[in-house]
């Protein structure tokens, strides 16, 4: 097998991973996330959602942990070489994401998103593709002229869960255009786990032909099916070398329910059971790489330690089984 003899990871726990939870996470309990997940090597952290708190009571508390984790002691040696993302997915969230870094806290990145399907987009942005095209544009420049760097992603890659499947070279056309209107990078979705091995590499070796620019390409892929880290060693046989991922594998869409109090989300779910979503495991995607020699500059034991407590956060048994049952030794036991 070929793949990258590198990777990069990065932890999208705290707003990916917690927005589909439906009890609110403490303020402190993320930024205890987000601070020991630091201290473990990651260097690209999606902190939370700058989206209207009303439908997505879970980032409520945006600006609070932005400046928490801005001034934090613990990881003040390590804050100025790590990226911190918002997401942003309309106007008013950019704005609110532009101030932030005005005033001195805000992110190093936001994130603006289009699907492939045009009922997906519809529904989790409010406007159409043709328009979300132009506001992205528009946005891109302003976020660009306060410092911020800007992802684009594409969702819905390899099938929709309102219109079925999708198109792979529609992707490639939208990551192009993504490029073609300043975005910095470019995260590829699977946005709930329709993707299959064969498929995943097909597309990234799509993407490797007709873009390249690896370093600028990201792999978002969900395990709702149980797929997951099969499809992570197709994208590394494509030679796919950025990654993102939650601890425990958690994630998926904005809760429409929290803390007892029914809310906005993004509407219904698209799957049957809520527990049984989510992305690829972080602690064991790292240690599976770690097994087959890619090297991730992380620190494997700390990423299990932080698992365990993660689920203690959550408050049940989460999808790692690595926390479980440990790395594989590296050496003779003696026993």
């Amino acid at each position: 097998m070929n793949y990258p003899k590198s990777v990069v990871i990065g932890d999208i726990t705290v707003r990916d991973g917690y927005q589909h939870e439906e009890k609110f996470i403490p303020t402190e309990a993320k930024l205890w996330m987000l601070e020991q997940l630091l201290l473990a090597g990651f260097k690209h952290l999606e902190v939370t959602n700058f989206g209207n708190p009303r439908g997505m009571p879970q980032f409520s508390d945006a600006d609070q942990l932005f400046k928490k984790i801005r001034s934090s002691k613990k990881v003040a040696h390590l804050i100025d070489d790590a990226r911190l993302t918002a997401v942003t997915i309309r106007e008013r969230s950019v704005e609110r994401a532009i101030q932030a870094k005005l005033e001195g806290y805000g992110p190093d990145r936001i994130l603006l998103m289009v699907s492939t399907s045009e009922s997906h987009h519809f529904k989790n942005s409010g406007l159409t593709l043709n328009d979300y095209w132009k506001m992205a544009e528009t946005y891109i420049k302003k976020a660009h002229g306060a410092g911020i760097k800007v992802n684009g992603t594409v969702s819905t890659i390899w099938g929709c869960p309102i219109e079925g499947p999708t198109d792979l070279n529609k992707a490639i056309e939208y990551t192009k255009r993504w490029f073609d209107i300043g975005a910095d990078d470019v995260e590829h979705a699977d946005h709930d786990g329709s993707a299959s091995p064969d498929r995943v590499y097909r597309y990234y070796a799509m993407l490797q032909e007709k873009i390249g620019n690896t370093s600028k390409q990201i792999v978002h892929l969900h395990t709702t099916r149980g797929w997951g880290l099969a499809n992570v060693l197709a994208a590394l046989q494509a030679g796919m070398t950025h990654y993102e991922s939650t601890m425990g594998g958690i994630g998926g869409q904005p809760a429409n329910f929290v803390d007892g109090i029914p809310v906005a989300g993004t509407g219904s779910y698209y799957y049957k059971d809520p527990n049984l979503v989510g992305l690829v495991s972080t602690e064991d995607m790292a240690v599976m790489m770690d097994e087959m020699g890619i090297q991730t500059n992380l620190d494997i034991d700390k990423i299990l330690e932080i698992g365990t407590m993660n689920e203690r956060i959550v408050g049940r048994r989460l999808r790692s089984e690595s926390i479980k049952n440990g790395r594989i030794p590296k050496s003779l036991t003696g026993r």
